[in-house]
């Protein structure tokens, strides 16, 4: 996983920093949040985390908090009992449950409206959730990775985001650099990409020109490495 990570996100002088904090938050319990645009590949990077803690023979379990309705966001975490709502008909673990001894990786955090973020803190602080329809909580032990393309403390200057929440999720903050400050990364991500879709599609393997080489490296790659 870790040859893997390395070959999607690159190794340019940009990424050292970002590998070695890796390698140090990685056999820590300490929550992480990982910072950087969109599609720079702050999931890649959440995972190679997990793939060198002492939790790596458990789950990893994903989490879009943007694509989470503001509804069932209780129900898609903390989980329910039958009957909880109307179409409860069973029983079911929420994310934290699934994830427990595991990694709980939560994106877009940034996006989880306010009275959302209580519900959160108050799980995180207390180690345990209280599923939907239930009065007894559940005792959880995740390792918690959070990442956000948005500026926190800015949000929390709008107060759009709590504060004690931000403190909770950054005991290590790791921030992923554009494509574009990591130019050197593109011939070798191109190979990656090249080599994995031509296996995948039979076809016969292309090499990257050095004059399309440099076009590419003058290009500032809104999109990040998901454009490439």
């Amino acid at each position: 996983a870790g040859g893997a990570a390395h070959s999607v996100i690159g190794s340019a002088p940009a990424m050292r920093h970002v590998f070695e904090l890796v390698r140090r938050a990685a056999p820590t319990d300490a929550n992480v949040l990982l910072l950087g645009e969109s599609g720079v590949g702050k999931e890649v990077i959440a995972r190679l985390l997990h793939a060198q803690s002492k939790r790596a023979a458990e789950v990893f379990m994903a989490v879009d908090l943007g694509a989470v309705s503001e509804s069932l966001f209780e129900s898609e975490l903390f989980g329910h009992r039958k009957g909880a709502f109307t179409d409860a008909r069973e029983e079911r673990a929420g994310r934290f449950q699934a994830a427990s001894a595991g990694t709980l990786f939560l994106d877009e955090i940034g996006n989880l409206p306010l009275l959302l973020q209580g519900k959160l803190l108050s799980a995180l602080e207390q180690r345990a959730v209280t599923p939907l329809g239930s009065d007894r909580p559940i005792d959880v032990d995740v390792r918690l990775i959070c990442a956000t393309n948005k500026s926190l403390i800015e949000m929390c200057r709008a107060r759009e985001f709590r504060e004690d929440l931000l403190y909770r999720i950054n005991t290590v903050e790791i921030r992923v650099p554009p494509l574009r400050e990591r130019t050197e990364d593109i011939a070798a991500l191109f190979d990656y990409f090249i080599d994995l879709y031509s296996r995948k599609y039979n076809l016969r393997p292309k090499r990257l020109s050095r004059s399309a080489q440099k076009r590419l490296e003058a290009y500032p790659w809104p999109g990040n490495v998901r454009e490439l």
